[in-house]
């Protein structure tokens, strides 16, 4: 599929099969998120794959909205020692949106379904899992990502609107 299809085709799935995700597709997204661009190419970045059952029940009871049975969640860090220099490290969240975007639309290219749960900005959340993953100092949860196949199907939704860009 092409590009913009890829992009139309990413919806969010709550809903997931216990179906295995392989280790080869695992590391693809890992390959998508660390290919999304940063500032200065700083890459401040670290990933956290929770595969087994205890990691994941404890991403889940720790999330208070992310709760879904998928076979991976990923959490995605930033690497403190990585951002540049400016007050509240806004670059950083910019670069690990782009890599959480880049993982998201690797799993719908590969067929997995995918929901993006945020950790920031809630500073009790990311407490809490800093505590339940044992992240060493420095690095920060920023964004958990449940991967699997989708149980069922659905629909991604048009959010195409053309009221919401001009040309000027």
């Amino acid at each position: 599929m092409n590009t913009l299809e890829c992009i139309k085709q990413r919806k969010s799935v709550r809903s997931f099969t216990d179906k295995s995700v392989s280790e080869e597709d695992i590391k693809l997204l890992m390959e998508a998120g660390m290919s999304a661009p940063t500032g200065m190419n700083r890459q401040p970045w670290e990933f956290y794959i929770a595969k087994s059952n205890e990691s994941k029940e404890k991403i889940r009871k720790a999330m208070p909205y992310g709760k879904y049975k998928s076979d991976v969640i990923i959490i995605t860090c930033i690497k403190e020692r990585q951002t540049l220099p400016f007050e509240g490290h806004d670059l950083a969240y910019c670069d690990l949106s782009a890599a959480t975007e880049n993982i998201l639309l690797e799993a719908t290219e590969l067929g997995l379904g995918s929901v993006w749960c945020a950790i920031y900005p809630h500073k009790k959340l990311q407490e809490e899992i800093k505590k339940v993953l044992d992240l060493p100092r420095g690095i920060t949860p920023f964004s958990a990502i449940y991967i699997g196949y989708e149980e069922g199907s659905s629909k991604p939704k048009d959010k195409f609107k053309e009221e919401n860009y001009k040309i000027i």
